[in-house]
């Protein structure tokens, strides 16, 4: 393997894995940045308060992106594994 394909590869990793996190990473942003105003203006500082709504929030993205999700791992492990040959031969 070269180091040029091994750069490659690391890069598709984590482009992946950035497409996956992203959507849950964001809605517990937004949700997060949300409740923070909130408590805020309403001087109320409780721990549970940010937890749950950011746990329900990031439960509800991966139910609903579930389908997507699975697609972009199986097209990525698909491509893997039928260059296989070909990473092993560099």
């Amino acid at each position: 393997m070269t180091e040029e394909l091994i750069l490659k590869l690391g890069q598709e990793t984590i482009k992946t894995t950035a497409m996956i996190a992203g959507p849950m990473l964001g809605g517990a942003l937004v949700i997060g940045l949300i409740i923070s105003v909130l408590q805020a203006i309403t001087q109320i500082n409780e721990a549970t308060l940010t937890f749950i709504p950011k746990m329900a929030i990031v439960a509800l993205v991966v139910v609903l992106a579930a389908p997507w999700m699975l697609d972009v791992m199986s097209q990525f492990t698909t491509e893997l594994l039928q260059n296989i040959a070909h990473y092993v031969r560099e």
